[in-house]
C-alpha cells in the first residue's frame, strides 16, 4: 500500500466493505529567505520550484524570476532555501515567520498593503466564445487525474482560447495559482492570448492573485463572493463562474466573452 493509501470501510447504501483508498498529501514546507525563516506553507509535494516562485512573486518580494540568486529544495527535510538579490530590510512589507494552510480563508494571511503594491488593472484585449471557455473546463476536469483518485486537490490551468498550456495542482487553491504564476515568470511566457480556468472558488484573495499574474480572463466552475466581484470589476478582469456542463455565468467585463456565433 503506498504511503497516502489508506484501507477504509465503505458504506454504498446497503452493506459495508472494506477497500483501499487514496488521499491527498498534505507537505509543510518551510521557506528560509535570505537566511531567515520566512513562512510555512502546507501544499502538495509538486511543482515546488514554481510554488516558490509564484509564491514570492504574490507576497511582492520579487518582481522578476531572475531576482532569485538561488532556490534550493530539501524535501526530505520540508525546507526551502530561497536568496535574492536585495536585504530583507529593503523590502517594505508586514511579513513575519506565518503558518499558511492548505485551507483559503483565515488561515491564509492576507495584506492590503502587499496588494496594493502588486496588483495591477488589466487592459488584455484578448476575447473567447463561451464555446471556447465551456470545452477548455471541459479539458481541465478531464486532465485532473489527482482530483478524479482523491478528490482533494484544486486545479489551475494556463490556457489560449483553443489549447490548455499547463496543468497545476494542489490542495490549496491559491498554491494552484500561486505555481502557474512561477511557471509563467520562470518561463517567461507572454500572456496577451492567455486565460486562466480554475476549479476553485472565486475569492477576493484568488481575484488579487489573478490581477498580480495579468490574466484579464478566469474561469472557474465555482462561484464567486462579491467582493471579489467588485475587485475584478474596478480592476478590469472578466470573471467567469459556475462554468459547468454547457452551462456559465458570466459576472464583470463581458465585453471579451463572444457568442458561440462570433456576435
Amino acid at each position: 500500500m503506498k504511503q497516502n493509501e489508506w484501507e477504509v470501510i465503505r458504506f454504498d447504501g446497503t452493506s459495508l466493505s472494506f477497500d483501499e483508498e487514496e488521499v491527498a498529501t498534505e507537505f509543510p514546507l518551510t521557506v528560509m529567505l535570505n537566511g531567515e525563516e520566512f513562512a510555512t506553507m502546507v501544499c502538495s509535494p509538486s511543482n515546488l520550484h514554481e510554488l516558490l516562485v509564484g509564491f514570492l512573486a504574490s507576497e511582492g518580494i520579487i518582481r522578476f524570476y531572475n531576482e532569485i540568486t538561488k532556490l534550493s529544495i530539501d524535501e526530505d527535510r520540508g525546507f526551502a532555501y530561497v536568496e535574492i538579490d536585495k536585504a530583507l530590510d529593503t523590502i517594505q512589507h508586514d511579513h513575519s515567520k506565518r503558518f499558511i494552510g492548505s485551507c483559503c480563508g483565515k488561515s491564509r494571511q492576507f495584506y492590503f498593503k502587499s496588494d496594493v503594491k502588486t496588483a495591477k488593472t488589466i487592459t488584455s484585449r484578448l476575447s473567447v466564445s463561451v464555446n471556447q471557455c465551456v470545452m477548455l473546463m471541459k479539458d481541465l476536469q478531464a486532465r485532473s487525474d489527482q482530483f478524479l483518485r482523491t478528490g482533494g486537490v484544486h486545479n489551475a490551468a494556463l490556457c489560449t482560447p483553443d489549447e490548455t498550456l499547463c496543468i497545476r495542482t494542489d490542495i490549496g487553491r491559491h498554491n494552484a495559482l500561486d505555481k502557474i504564476y512561477g511557471k509563467i515568470l520562470e518561463d517567461k511566457i507572454p500572456l496577451s492570448d492567455k486565460l486562466i480556468v480554475f476549479s476553485g472558488r472565486i475569492s477576493s484573495e484568488v481575484l488579487l492573485k489573478i490581477s498580480k499574474i495579468g490574466v484579464g480572463i478566469l474561469v472557474s466552475k465555482s462561484a464567486p463572493t462579491d467582493l471579489a466581484l467588485k475587485l475584478a470589476n474596478d480592476l478590469g478582469i472578466t470573471t467567469i463562474g459556475f462554468a459547468r456542463g454547457n452551462k456559465l455565468n458570466i459576472y464583470t467585463h463581458p465585453h471579451r466573452i463572444i457568442e458561440v456565433n462570433g456576435e
